[in-house]
C-alpha cells in the first residue's frame, strides 16, 4: 500500500488536534492521579488521548505497526521492522498534573530508524509543529494559521531550553562550559520544538527518555534543519531495544558542542 505523506501528515495533525481537544475537556475536571509500575504518573487523558490517535492512524495508514507510550505499559508492544509509528499521547504528564501547561502530544512515523513525519501538539497554547524530513519542510499552526519554521543560525551566545522537572547536576556542568546567554526552562517536547522554530540554540537532555518522547520532536527538528545527537554524538537512531535513550542532545543550525556521554552519571 502506497501512502501519500502530505496527506499522512495532515492526518497525524489531525489526530493530534483531536487528541488535544480530549485532554483540555479532562485537564478543566478533578481528574484522577494513577502511578504506573516504573512510578511514573498516568491520567485519564493519557488513555483517552492515545485511543483517539490510535483509531485515527489504523484508518489513515492500516499495516503499519503502532507503538504507543500506555499501550507499552499494558505489555501490548507490536513486533515493529523497518517502519512504525511511535506515539506519546500525552508528554509531560507531571506538568499535566500539577497543572503548568507544559505538555504535548507527539505522533512520529519511523522509517528504517529515522523520524521522517512528526507533530507535536501543545494543547494549552494552541500551537501545532510538524516536519517532513523528506522534503525538509517544517511549519508551525496556531488559530488556523500556518508558517514555515526554520532553526536559526547561532548567534555568539546561546539560548539553551532545559527540562523544568529533570535538572540535574550533569546538566549544570554540561551548560556551564558552553557560550550560553540565557536558559529557558519547559516542559516536554515542546523545547526540541522551540529549537525548530529559531527560539533556542541547545538543548542536552542527560538523563534517559524513551524513544516516544523525543520521536516526533525529532522529526520536526530535523525538517527545520537541526540535529538530535545520542550520548555519542552520532546521529539518534530508533528501534533501539526497550525503545530506550539514555540521554540527547538538540542542536540549532551552527551549533558545535561536545557529545554528552562523558557528563552522564
Amino acid at each position: 500500500m502506497t501512502i501519500d505523506r502530505t496527506l499522512l501528515l495532515e492526518a497525524m495533525a489531525a489526530a493530534a488536534q483531536e487528541a488535544g481537544a480530549a485532554i483540555l475537556e479532562i485537564y478543566a475536571t478533578d481528574f484522577a492521579v494513577t502511578d504506573k509500575k516504573d512510578s511514573s504518573p498516568v491520567t485519564a487523558a493519557d488513555h483517552r488521548a492515545e485511543a483517539i490517535i490510535l483509531a485515527a492512524l489504523a484508518k489513515a495508514a492500516p499495516g503499519i505497526p503502532v507503538v504507543a507510550e500506555e499501550e507499552v505499559a499494558a505489555g501490548r508492544c507490536p513486533d515493529v521492522d523497518h517502519n512504525f509509528f511511535l506515539v506519546d499521547p500525552l508528554d509531560g504528564t507531571r506538568e499535566f498534573v500539577e497543572r503548568r501547561g507544559d505538555f504535548t502530544v507527539n505522533i512520529a512515523l519511523i522509517e528504517h530508524h529515522a523520524p521522517v513525519l512528526g507533530v507535536v501538539l501543545t494543547p494549552v497554547e494552541g500551537r501545532l509543529f510538524a516536519g517532513d524530513t523528506a522534503t525538509g519542510v517544517a511549519w508551525e499552526e496556531k488559530a488556523g494559521q500556518r508558517r514555515p519554521i526554520k532553526v536559526r543560525a547561532a548567534p555568539d551566545r546561546w539560548v539553551a531550553v532545559a527540562s523544568r522537572s529533570h535538572g540535574s547536576a550533569a546538566t549544570e556542568a554540561y551548560l556551564a562550559a558552553l557560550p550560553i546567554a540565557e536558559r529557558v526552562s519547559r516542559g516536554s517536547s515542546l523545547k526540541l520544538c522551540l529549537l525548530a522554530a529559531g527560539e533556542a540554540d541547545i538543548y542536552p537532555r542527560l538523563g534517559p527518555t524513551h524513544e516516544w518522547d523525543i520521536a516526533a520532536g525529532d522529526a520536526v527538528l530535523r525538517a527545520a534543519g537541526g540535529r538530535l545527537l545520542d550520548v555519542d554524538g552520532a546521529t539518534m537512531r530508533y528501534g533501539k531495544p526497550r525503545f530506550y535513550n539514555p540521554g540527547f542532545l538538540g542542536l540549532g543550525d551552527g551549533v558545535s558542542a561536545p557529545a554528552i556521554g562523558p557528563f552522564l552519571q
